[in-house]
């Protein structure tokens, strides 16, 4: 059962004041974007980057946030000195301080977008501090979901989804669905699938694929991680695992369909034979701007979708040949307990092995798969078991991802 406390439907526009983990990617440059729009109901407490120090300069000088967050005392202190006629801007770094600005009692809302396990921490900090909790790191659910949820619940913390296709779920649910989906006569979710690059490559050429040709989404702009996940589905994969956990149903009730054009980011089938749909351009503008006024909406400066213009909507079952990493998330998430943990931490170090040159495209899966088989499920009872597991994970994929060389 979803266990998010959704807010009543507003009757006036109150200020929000936001932190925006990860304000450098992509999706923390789409909500700035959304936010430029609408001055009068926005205001930024804190903008977090990694290394972009560059970037995240001329964000503060753009937005004038409280704080600004970076990785370390070298890039604070670079970024100190590019801000150096802008006092009021307090310079923090490292993991403590991203949770610092996340949980400020100054924050209504967060956007949660720092990418892999490196968001797990802040993420749960909004979480456990009530805040409105826009999820665009879905590895706080794959990683954590029970302790997520759970801080959610006893904080009375809100949660909005971005992903667009668990943006799109929501959008397609009856008011009340936290109550349970079968109370509200769903059978099913659908979550679409672009199939990314290779949908329809040789097999054979899998063994070949470069950072390159993997990074280059035929339809959405994100970064390299994610995209490399969405060319071997495996980001599919971690969705299916979220959205198990955002609305309380098990895997048998979580279809994922490829439809090229992503024009139609998800679909509720319910039990009446009815399927109800969310369609949009591809703009990752349109769920955050839903998330951010919900339950009101405004405009996001997303171009109206021109139906006659696309012409043809198209749909066909993923390959689990072609896709292994979308087979091994489904096993992952009827497992349960530190299983999705374990498939994450494989990936994310198995991606990074391939966008090294370390790795093949094709062998991310095997990685995956020979670190699953070396961790059985064991029930995480707190953040620290997570944080265990993923340590574990991440050195066995290390240890298979050696011998994966000597073999090559």
């Amino acid at each position: 059962m979803v266990c998010t406390s959704l807010p009543e439907r507003a009757t006036a526009v109150e200020k929000q004041v936001l932190t925006v983990l990860g304000a450098t990617g992509s999706i923390g440059l789409s909500t700035l974007d959304v936010v430029a729009r609408h001055p009068e109901r926005y205001t930024i407490f804190a903008l977090t980057a990694f290394r972009q120090v560059d970037k995240l300069a001329e964000l503060c000088r753009q937005f004038l946030p409280r704080c600004a967050v970076v990785c370390g005392p070298e890039q604070a202190k670079l970024l100190a000195e590019k801000l150096s006629d802008l006092p009021r801007i307090e310079i923090l770094h490292g993991p403590q301080a991203l949770e610092q600005v996340a949980a400020a009692s100054e924050v209504t809302t967060v956007m949660a977008a720092i990418v892999g396990a490196e968001g797990l921490g802040s993420s749960l900090a909004a979480a456990r501090a009530g805040k409105r909790v826009l999820l665009a790191n879905k590895e706080a659910l794959v990683m954590a979901g029970e302790v997520f949820m759970s801080a959610l619940r006893a904080a009375g913390a809100v949660l909005l989804p971005i992903d667009s296709e668990h943006n799109a779920l929501f959008q397609s649910l009856p008011a009340g669905f936290e109550y349970g989906l079968k109370h509200c006569g769903v059978r099913k979710l659908i979550l679409t699938a672009s199939g990314g690059p290779f949908r329809t490559a040789p097999l054979e050429s899998l063994a070949m694929v470069t950072p390159a040709q993997a990074c280059a989404h035929p339809n959405w702009s994100m970064g390299r991680k994610i995209s490399v996940d969405s060319a071997s589905m495996m980001n599919k994969g971690l969705e299916v695992i979220e959205a198990s956990w955002i609305f309380g149903v098990s895997a048998e009730r979580i279809e994922v369909v490829i439809h090229p054009e992503s024009v139609i980011h998800s679909m509720v089938q319910y039990e009446d034979g009815a399927v109800l749909a969310e369609l949009g351009n591809p703009d990752m503008r349109t769920p955050i701007a839903h998330a951010l006024a919900y339950p009101q909406r405004l405009e996001s400066g997303v171009a109206n979708l021109d139906l006659a213009a696309i012409a043809r909507l198209s749909f066909e079952a993923p390959d689990l040949e072609r896709f292994p990493c979308l087979q091994l998330a489904y096993e992952a998430l009827k497992a349960g307990g530190s299983a999705p943990a374990t498939l994450n931490a494989a990936n994310e170090e198995a991606v990074a092995a391939f966008l090294d040159g370390r790795l093949r495209f094709d062998r991310i899966a095997s990685i995956v798969e020979r670190t699953l088989t070396r961790m059985p499920a064991q029930a995480l009872q707190s953040l620290e078991d997570v944080l265990a597991t993923d340590r574990q994970a991440r050195a066995l994929a290390s240890e298979a991802l050696i011998l994966e060389q000597k073999a090559a």
